[in-house]
């Protein structure tokens, strides 16, 4: 998802099982009050496709399949069982667990699985998540038990897909094939149902007709939205107006409540975040185009200085496309490029490409969607780069809406781009960005990555086989530099004291678990 950005503030990660078979409500613990600065987008599982909405999705709907704590590798939730019949990673068929049932007690069955896929891709609205099943063909049911997943060509990453947000189940009974639920109701057989919903704040009642894996914790959730008011989210927190404080805190305030949180009643948990963020070159901009530029760009950067003295150490510097923690990570840029400036490697580079001029260069940046340093970051990369008396480089931001727009039309050379996984593999740091039709916008193809390298590895059900190509395909992208890696986020969440349950509320996975939140 290129959405805004977590290293601003979550919660923290961190491991463990969880869960019993039937939910765990009757002896949940008092409501826990969430505060958070982003929005939720959608409460239609069929349009949202931001982190807001999944966190509603993760724990309102059912997916076949979810992502235990700490781990990566799906396991049955709606789902009895799943499994590729096939060798080409082509044919997937789950069967249904017994007795499911939606919130309102209407039973779950494979009708409403295929039902809720083909409405997704029906609908294909913009900002909804259909533009994940690409390779999804059809969807058959021969039982009201058992569905089966044909797909067009090989994709051993599609259980990871279904496990995640967009493979949210709804009762077909409760939502129109064609058109989205505008009502902001919502009716799934998650762990919580969704009592009301505003501007202000969504009400969530646990889900007495749950069948799943989660044990819940607490007697309900009350999440309120500060639309990316920090001070107010902090201040809330602080002043026990919310019980956790998720998404939203800049670097700045996390490095102030640890310094005083003591005093206040709170504690500031950290955790690890598959979230990244990276400088996009334009390949068809006379400048950022020109590969020695580029590489000139990659050899300047430093990217412990901004950890430093911009994010305050709230995230940690990344050395490839692929994040550490997900499987196939390297360290390309590193590598290629080392850790430290050198002006005379990127004065080599410039010499190559035949440039002897001081480059001119705009690093485009918006204020907000990618974190609240996010202008702050590029301007001091352009201090960076103009130190070096190579480039004369400034930062210019505008509004994310115009900004989007400016980056179709092709108007940047550089620009920012944040991105949270989909589902923690490492197809989803790579597929999207270098696969046909990339989300970034920047016109940058290569055959061997798009042709042979990404169809390879989203064939092989093994995913530890696909180390070597991933590999490849990270030295292709430092190589070339179409984009150039920044930092990995770290995650974090403010805690009130007597709250418990947040190292295990969110994590690669990017699933904030609301059952796993209690409080004394």
């Amino acid at each position: 998802m290129l959405v805004p950005s977590v290293l601003a503030g979550v919660a923290s990660t961190l491991l463990t099982g969880c869960g019993f078979g039937f939910g765990g409500w009757a002896d949940s613990g008092p409501e826990v009050v969430v505060g958070m600065s982003d929005d939720v987008l959608a409460t239609d599982p069929a349009s949202g496709y931001d982190p807001g909405s999944w966190l509603l999705f993760n724990n309102v709907f059912q997916s076949l399949l979810s992502f235990p704590n700490g781990g990566t590798e799906p396991r049955p939730e709606a789902a009895e069982s799943c499994a590729f019949t096939d060798s080409r990673a082509r044919i997937y068929r789950c069967t249904l667990k017994d007795g499911l049932k939606f919130s309102n007690g209407d039973p779950m069955t494979a009708e409403d699985v295929k039902f809720s896929f083909d409405r997704m891709r029906k609908i294909n609205d913009a900002s909804g998540p259909a533009v994940m099943f690409q390779t999804l063909d059809m969807v058959e049911t021969p039982n009201e038990k058992t569905v089966v997943f044909r797909l067009k060509v090989s994709d051993a990453t599609f259980p990871s897909k279904i496990a995640s947000g967009a493979g949210s189940i709804v009762n077909h009974r409760s939502y129109d094939l064609d058109e989205l639920r505008d009502d902001g109701g919502a009716v799934g057989s998650g762990p919580y149902t969704l009592e009301s919903f505003d501007r202000n704040e969504a009400v969530f009642a646990v889900n007495e007709n749950y069948k799943g894996t989660a044990e819940v914790k607490n007697s309900g959730i009350r999440l309120k939205f500060f639309h990316a008011d920090r001070s107010a989210l902090k201040q809330a927190v602080l002043d026990g107006g919310v019980d956790v404080a998720y998404r939203g805190l800049s670097a700045r305030d996390i490095a102030a409540i640890e310094e005083q949180g003591y005093k206040e009643g709170v504690e500031v948990v950290e955790g690890d975040s598959a979230e990244v963020q990276h400088l996009v070159f334009d390949m068809d901009d006379p400048v950022a185009g020109r590969l020695g530029v580029r590489r000139a760009v990659a050899h300047l950067i430093d990217r412990e200085a901004l950890i430093k003295e911009v994010h305050r150490d709230t995230a940690i510097p990344l050395y490839s496309i692929v994040p550490a923690g997900i499987g196939g990570h390297n360290t390309s840029f590193f590598d290629r490029y080392g850790a430290r400036p050198s002006k005379s490697a990127a004065k080599a580079a410039l010499r190559a490409e035949g440039i002897t001029d001081k480059v001119e260069l705009t690093l485009w940046s918006t204020p907000s969607r990618y974190g609240p340093a996010t202008d702050q970051e590029l301007a001091a990369i352009a201090d960076q780069l103009n130190a070096s008396g190579l480039f004369d480089a400034e930062m210019k931001s505008v509004p994310f809406d115009q900004y989007e727009k400016d980056i179709l039309a092709g108007r940047y050379g550089v620009y920012v781009k944040g991105w949270v996984p989909d589902y923690p593999d490492a197809d989803n740091f790579t597929a999207p960005f270098f696969g046909e039709g990339n989300v970034l916008g920047n016109h940058y193809t290569n055959r061997d990555i798009t042709d042979s390298l990404l169809p390879s590895t989203a064939a092989a059900g093994d995913r530890t086989s696909t180390v070597r190509e991933f590999g490849r395909i990270q030295d292709i992208v430092a190589e070339e530099v179409p984009v150039l890696p920044v930092w990995q986020g770290k995650q974090y969440a403010v805690v009130r004291e007597g709250v418990h349950g947040t190292n295990y509320c969110l994590d690669a996975s990017t699933v904030f678990r609301f059952w796993e939140l209690g409080k004394e």
